[in-house]
């Protein structure tokens, strides 16, 4: 089944499956409610500092990809949700769900890749 990726101010619809928070901090403006969460994974995110250091600046993006799979690589908890992901995908649409405005440039597109490949 297919890894998608969605902003959490998007409505929620059947077709995303089960849906998943992959930032460490809950969205602005965004009841729990209408982000109708069937999971928060704190695990995956990237670190503060690598956060900031990266700002959502696309000349940075490859760089921020080879630091962000070095941290996942190093904590076995988000190896263990990452598998969990990939374990879940197999037999339902998984939805990665995100707040970053940049939709090409973010932590959830990068993990949508890893999540894929461990499939």
């Amino acid at each position: 089944m297919p890894v998608k990726l969605k902003r959490i101010y998007e409505e929620a619809d059947k077709q995303d499956g089960y849906r998943v928070l992959v930032d460490n901090v809950w969205p602005r403006g965004v009841s729990k409610a209408k982000a109708e969460l069937d999971d928060w994974a704190k695990e995956v995110p990237p670190s503060k500092s690598l956060r900031k250091w990266f700002h959502h600046d696309e000349e940075k993006f490859d760089s921020f990809a080879g630091y962000y799979e070095e941290e996942l690589q190093n904590d076995e908890d988000a190896q263990r949700k990452i598998k969990e992901l990939a374990d879940k995908a197999v037999s339902e649409t998984v939805t990665l769900l995100f707040a970053a405005r940049n939709e090409t440039h973010n932590h959830a597109v990068l993990l949508k890749q890893w999540i894929e490949e461990k499939r």
